[in-house]
């Protein structure tokens, strides 16, 4: 593990860019990218004991150490089965350990329990790795081309699934390590320069869109999810976005004028969970002074416990609480339909996206840059973006057959759709026809939200 802690978290080679065709270059970039994600795996869980790595928080998050094992599952069941000839399975009980939801692949343990799974230890699962790369490694050398033209789209989706997993490995270690009294940090907070110690909160600008009939969706070019397609036209209203995102400050006075407290500011099912649930404030924050909300706000955070930062985007929030913090604003949230439309608007012609995502190091979301820029900022990382649109299949939409039609399209019911990565995105895994989709409760993830308005 202490090797693979010594791999950068920003690097940035990129499976998303590393299929774009399936001809000689193709097999080359698609190792490399095997290799680098891979790694980055064990760096991300290498400051972790197997304590930390064994652990389970809550239902909806997962030990590291079956973060670790699910995604070597994936790469053994969907591809070494099938295309290596003489596999041996590492272990026969481990496609029922951790298989996650494929119903075509068999019957698995449940997942409230994962963390009941003091076996395997963490050693046998780092075995278990080590078993799956060095049989990957020989089939991607060694198929011939009309098996890599099959091998390399369930590779390459492969890849983006574990990168999905390293943010949610981030996730999950935080909330677990946020259960404990004596907040430990994943990592040693950054020392903070002088100059940065107070930043100023943005002024709240707006930036106005004609709206239109504009075409979203992944236009067929380079890697995408299912759900991301068919590209498609729609109708925008003319409409308005904030130029940055919320903050902590804006927070602050929302609850200050009681926004917790009000139940016209809130939908009746979130009205319902912010009573039962006693909701006062974004997930892991707490008061700095006890009980004594004035004296100030800390945040659990991958750092420890850190004061809330007044100009950073607020942070760990549901859809209920955005949308009752856009309804205090006299404003609303936008729909995913905007939000690409407005970031396709701003991407460079290059077509790269540039933010604060995982390779920035910082895993935390950072304030914004006061400027006069057309365009909002902070499209791209710091907070997923909490939009009202629920999360349903695109005009045309088909799921592949398979257990690999599982991945998305079974899922389209009941959650609503986030936009833009977080401080803990892999950055090869971001596009901007991504969608990201959680129920609207769920607060754990690094969501936060924009304003948006008709005009």
């Amino acid at each position: 593990m202490q090797q693979a802690a010594r791999i950068a978290l920003h690097e940035r080679a990129s499976p998303g860019a590393v299929a774009d065709s399936l001809g000689d270059e193709s097999r080359a970039r698609l190792r490399q990218g095997f290799e680098t994600v891979r790694a980055r795996s064990l760096a991300l869980a290498a400051p972790l004991s197997p304590e930390d790595m064994t652990a389970q928080s809550m239902e909806d998050a997962s030990p590291t150490k079956w973060h670790l094992a699910h995604t070597s599952w994936f790469f053994e069941t969907f591809i070494l089965k099938s295309f290596r000839d003489g596999y041996r399975v590492f272990h026969d009980g481990y496609g029922f350990l951790f298989n996650s939801y494929y119903e075509a692949v068999g019957a698995r343990h449940a997942r409230p329990r994962r963390g009941l799974l003091t076996r395997p230890p963490v050693t046998e699962v780092l075995d278990y790795r080590r078993h799956v790369d060095a049989a990957m490694l020989d089939v991607i050398d060694q198929a011939d081309e009309e098996t890599w033209q099959r091998i390399a789209p369930l590779l390459e989706l492969g890849l983006h699934h574990e990168m999905q997993h390293q943010e949610l490995l981030l996730t999950d270690i935080l909330h677990l390590l946020a259960q404990n009294p004596l907040a430990p940090a994943y990592r040693e907070a950054a020392p903070v320069v002088p100059a940065q110690a107070a930043p100023q909160v943005a002024p709240l600008r707006w930036c106005d869109y004609d709206g239109g009939v504009v075409a979203i969706g992944h236009d067929g070019e380079g890697f995408a999810f299912d759900c991301e397609g068919p590209r498609h036209r729609t109708l925008l209203q003319p409409f308005a976005l904030a130029a940055r995102l919320v903050t902590n400050a804006d927070w602050l006075a929302f609850m200050a004028d009681g926004g917790y407290a009000k139940p016209g500011l809130w939908l009746s099912d979130g009205w319902a969970r912010c009573q039962a649930e006693g909701w006062q404030a974004p997930l892991y924050w707490q008061p700095l002074d006890g009980d004594n909300p004035d004296g100030g706000w800390a945040s659990m955070s991958l750092e420890g416990l850190q004061p809330v930062d007044p100009a950073a985007p607020v942070c760990h929030v549901s859809l209920y609480e955005a949308d009752a913090f856009a309804r205090w604003a006299g404003a609303r949230l936008p729909t995913e339909a905007e939000l690409e439309a407005a970031l396709e608007a701003s991407v460079p012609e290059s077509g790269s996206l540039a933010g604060n995502l995982l390779s920035s190091g910082a895993l935390r979301p950072l304030p914004a840059v006061a400027g006069e820029a057309a365009a909002p900022a902070q499209l791209v990382g710091d907070v997923w973006e909490w939009t009202q649109s629920p999360y349903a299949p695109y005009p045309g939409f088909r799921a592949p057959e398979g257990a690999v039609g599982e991945y998305n399209g079974k899922f389209m019911c009941n959650q609503f759709v986030l936009r833009g990565g977080s401080c803990v995105t892999p950055d090869a895994q971001l596009r901007a026809s991504y969608r990201n989709f959680f129920y609207p409760h769920q607060r754990w993830q690094f969501t936060g939200l924009r304003l948006a308005k008709d005009t």
